[in-house]
């Protein structure tokens, strides 16, 4: 987050002050953005503060809400796995390319996709196994109580 503050204000510096934007930034700074936002968005997966459509999951019975939850956690983490596989193409296939304005291979920009894909799936199926055991523990109080 600091190596973007500090890019933006050296773009702002030299449009403003020197009159001549530097035309790497610009370019480092779309990196720095997809190697935050990506991750944040694995993040969002565990917490579950992800697109899972929440309102109508809520308004769903509790049995059936349960395996709405299960089947959209598998999807999920579907999701990421694709994400991840097909990701890792993108890097193999754009390892001998450079960025013009700043120099790295260009696949330092979808690196953060594998990454994100394999967080995005691996929680996924963290989450997906809280619910199973969830389940699992509310049948067995359920018997206990018979």
């Amino acid at each position: 987050m600091v190596a973007l503050v500090v890019m933006t204000g050296w773009m702002v510096f030299g449009r403003y002050v020197l009159n001549d934007t530097p035309t790497w930034v610009e370019r480092g700074a779309t990196l720095t953005v997809v190697g935050i936002a990506l991750p944040v968005a694995a993040v969002g997966v565990r917490e579950r503060f992800h697109l899972s459509v929440l309102g109508f999951r809520q308004a769903l019975p509790a049995g059936l809400r349960r395996w709405v939850e299960i089947v959209v956690d598998a999807v999920v983490g579907f999701f990421g796995a694709a994400m991840a596989w097909y990701s890792i193409e993108l890097v193999q296939t754009s390892i001998g390319i450079r960025i013009p304005l700043i120099g790295v291979s260009m696949a330092w920009t979808y690196m953060p996709l594998v990454i994100c894909g394999v967080l995005i799936a691996l929680f996924a199926v963290e989450q997906l196994l809280l619910a199973l055991r969830r389940e699992h523990s509310e049948q067995r109080l359920g018997a206990s109580l018979e």
